[in-house]
């Protein structure tokens, strides 16, 4: 069976808000953005590699507007589904919402995710998640809001705002690298769950690729994640690399939960990791990740807890 391959498109790490929770972001590095003739020929080269999906995100991709429509414009062409991750700062009125929107359906956008939370919502008015979310059922255009909270009581208020509002969301969790590193966890315990991810990779747009979106490229210590740069290989040949390597199979498959307790964690440690805290426990440490490596295709893979 082959697998599905799908992206997330880091166009440009350039944003028009500076989040505190932010795990895209680092200070210490500058801006970094795709050329657009460079981004639409990786697209070409993905549709010959089977790619199916493609997720424009890492900054604010919508900063560049006229960009974003090529870009979703050639994904239809393809026959790609497109997504679009954006914090709203467009959508300031009904009117300027409906503009976007329309412009994106028409370019054959597949579907619009929108960023909500009280950091988000520090420099953007709730009110235009609410605009966004209109004008894409206006339009007949897929949307859902991405709600990134660290479920404190703090939050409250905008999860009744976005219910009040009868607005499609679903709570994601903060995670705890990037600007949200130096944040205290608050202690919650959860079931002792198996913590599959289905890690779908990340392009940079120094053209890196990672095997996971969403703390991948943090590991430095390790770079466990790390593919290789598109400038030195082709890009079937990283999805091969992510696709053929037993660890990642076995995070989609066992789940972090069973190769921690392989590693000797305990029960009660294991539920206080929140999203890709264990992960980084376990893979952005040489010692760990040399014993994961070495038991990957013999004890590990018959580990049961």
């Amino acid at each position: 069976m082959n697998p599905i391959r799908q992206i997330a498109f880091g166009y440009s790490t350039k944003c028009n808000i500076r989040c505190g929770h932010c795990v895209a972001s680092d200070d210490s590095i500058p801006h970094g953005k795709m050329t657009l003739e460079k981004a639409m020929a990786i697209i070409e080269q993905m549709v010959r590699c089977n790619v199916t999906g493609i997720s424009f995100t890492a900054g604010e991709p919508l900063i560049f507007f006229e960009d974003m429509i090529r870009l979703v414009k050639l994904c239809h062409e393809k026959e790609i589904y497109s997504r679009v991750v954006t914090n709203c700062f467009w959508a300031k009125t009904s009117e300027h919402a409906d503009e976007t929107v329309s412009a994106l359906t028409r370019s054959g956008l597949s579907q619009l995710r929108l960023s909500f939370s009280r950091w988000h919502q520090e420099h953007i008015r709730r009110e235009n998640v609410v605009n966004a979310a209109n004008s894409c059922q206006k339009h007949g255009l897929d949307y859902f809001i991405s709600f990134v909270t660290d479920f404190s009581r703090q939050d409250d208020s905008l999860e009744q705002f976005l219910r009040d509002n009868h607005l499609k969301f679903f709570p994601e969790p903060v995670i705890y690298l990037g600007r949200a590193q130096g944040f205290d966890p608050r202690r919650i315990l959860t079931d002792y769950h198996p913590n599959t991810c289905n890690m779908n990779p990340y392009l940079s747009p120094e053209l890196d690729m990672f095997a996971c979106c969403d703390g991948g490229d943090q590991f430095k210590e390790t770079d466990f994640f790390l593919l290789g740069n598109l400038r030195d290989y082709g890009i079937d040949e990283l999805f091969k690399r992510k696709e053929n390597k037993v660890l990642f199979h076995l995070i989609r498959t066992m789940g972090l939960t069973s190769i921690a307790s392989y590693l000797g964690l305990k029960a009660n440690e294991i539920v206080q990791y929140r999203k890709c805290e264990l992960c980084e426990k376990l893979f952005n440490s040489t010692e760990n990740l040399n014993t994961l490596e070495k038991a990957a295709t013999s004890d590990l893979l018959n580990w049961k807890r």
